[in-house]
């Protein structure tokens, strides 16, 4: 897994739920656009991530372009943390708070 792809996984999983466009995860990783496009492709390929289109009338309202919105799948966040991990273990480095699973009981385990 790329450096890259790592980026656009932990500014994913900083809010599972919540969903972002494009330009706001170029932002949170740090990467360019051209790199965060063909990266959010295809992890919508393998089902890591879903996207949607935003409603035509708010962004004709708001006077600029549509923006096409994406959100880690449930699976995809537990499979972004497995592959997170293995290769922060690879590395040798401590595990950040991101990798820290949900606890049955709502905490982080």
């Amino acid at each position: 897994m790329t450096l890259q792809t790592q980026l656009v996984l932990r500014a994913l999983l900083e809010d599972p739920a919540k969903e972002r466009y494009g330009l706001e995860l170029c932002e949170l990783a740090g990467l360019p656009s051209g790199t965060i496009y063909p990266i959010l492709a295809r992890l919508e390929q393998v089902g890591w991530v879903d996207s949607t289109w935003e409603d035509p009338a708010v962004h004709e309202e708001a006077g600029r372009p549509r923006r096409r919105f994406y959100r880690i799948t449930e699976d995809g966040a537990e499979r972004a943390r497995d592959a997170l991990a293995r290769a922060y273990r690879t590395r040798k480095q401590p595990l950040p708070g991101w990798a820290a699973r949900p606890a049955a009981d709502g905490g982080v385990s």
